[in-house]
């Protein structure tokens, strides 16, 4: 990954209609690389029907909550723009890719981190899916995803806490 040599490291197929067109790769101390000049999109798109999807900030939570049972989820391919970014706007281009899937989604289930890049990232995804189409999941103080909350309580509760997502508020 981003060290620029032979690591060991867990990869992730990135699937858009039974073709792989990127494979992000990592580490254990969390250095990402996705392949070069390969398509950017969420990670997960093969696996959603319906018209509900969660989106989370990382390959690990949606796992996670395919865990929990939610197999309609999507992970953002770059996780959240870093806090002191001024332009991220092409930290979102990954969605023109996806305008086609987006499209027939009536509800997205925000359920990024609790920490301020994540805050960023559900707030710029609900500014550009529509707020009225989105919910939102708060986690617990002290867990910071839904990674953390399997690991600590369980795929009992990591369900709980996403069917009581609540609906993005709209000034």
């Amino acid at each position: 990954p981003q060290v620029e040599e032979f690591v060991e490291a867990i990869r992730f197929p990135y699937y858009q209609n039974g073709e792989v067109v990127n494979v992000k790769s990592r580490d254990l101390n969390k250095n990402f690389r996705l392949e070069t000049n390969a398509e950017r999109v969420f990670y997960g798109m093969d696996d959603v029907t319906g018209d509900t999807v969660l989106i989370v900030e990382g390959e690990i939570d949606k796992l996670s909550l395919e865990e929990a049972g939610f197999k309609n989820c999507l992970s953002v391919p770059d996780g959240a723009p870093a806090p002191n970014a001024k332009d991220y706007t092409s930290k979102f281009s990954f969605l023109e890719g996806c305008e086609g899937l987006l499209a027939r989604i009536k509800t997205f289930i925000l359920a990024v981190d609790n920490d301020e890049p994540g805050r960023r990232l559900e707030e710029e995804l609900a500014r550009r899916l529509g707020k009225h189409r989105c919910k939102r999941v708060q986690w617990p103080d002290g867990c910071k995803d839904a990674n953390d909350i399997l690991l600590r309580y369980g795929k009992e509760t990591l369900a709980a806490l996403i069917q009581q997502a609540r609906d993005y508020p709209i000034e």
